[in-house]
């Protein structure tokens, strides 16, 4: 039940969840935030734990606390996210029929498998870099790769430069923004305006998609 109220209580409010974190545990927070963000990236039934507010959370912290610092943060979180994107991979590789035989495992639902093969026939390797951005998509994505729809020498390369662009842009951007007043009094806001802007490019291409479905008159 405790793990349950964590995992709650940080998906409403990843900031105040990291805060109380740091106070408690001071820089045992560094592996704790790896912990989340390779959970989120490496383990395919938990695509609903937060990402980039988590990771805009952890760099304004840094920013205003000075108790987390950037050059070991940034690291050790690109490190976080690599490891769970390749675990994600290779899992996809040896269990994706195990998966697609069932409708739902946890929080995963089979329909997310559909939709990021659809993605990566419009996108193809750029699709790695596009679905670090997009939450659920990047938990899914790595798996997907690795059931059959890219080579890993291809993969891997995509994996990085994304992996590595994903956290540095979100952790600097909450670093810069921390010392902003409003944006420490209205959090919600931001991450509501972070979670908008992650999910648009899929919104967009489910839009696109079902409109070409269309038949014209």
């Amino acid at each position: 039940m405790e793990i349950i109220h964590f995992l709650m209580t940080l998906l409403q409010d990843p900031l105040a969840t990291l805060q109380a974190l740091l106070s408690e545990y001071d820089t045992q927070t560094y592996i704790i935030i790896a912990l989340i963000i390779f959970v989120e990236t490496g383990l395919i039934v938990m695509p609903i734990l937060p990402g980039d507010s988590l990771l805009f959370a952890a760099g304004l912290l840094a920013a205003s606390t000075g108790k987390l610092e950037l050059n070991i943060l940034i690291p050790l979180l690109i490190g976080a996210a690599l490891v769970g994107d390749n675990v994600n991979y290779w899992v996809g590789n040896k269990f994706s029929r195990f998966v697609k035989s069932r409708e739902r495992i946890l929080f995963f639902k089979r329909e997310y498998i559909d939709q990021t093969h659809e993605f990566y026939k419009v996108h193809g390797g750029k699709a790695v870099i596009l679905a670090r951005f997009m939450p659920i998509i990047r938990t899914v994505a790595p798996f997907v790769a690795g059931a059959g729809s890219m080579r890993y020498s291809k993969y891997i390369l995509f994996c990085v430069f994304g992996g590595t662009l994903w956290v540095t842009s979100l952790t600097m951007a909450g670093y810069f923004l921390g010392s902003n007043e409003w944006v420490k009094h209205n959090f919600e806001k931001v991450v509501l305006s972070i979670v908008f802007a992650s999910i648009a490019p899929m919104l967009w291409h489910i839009v696109k998609a079902k409109v070409t479905k269309i038949p014209s008159a």
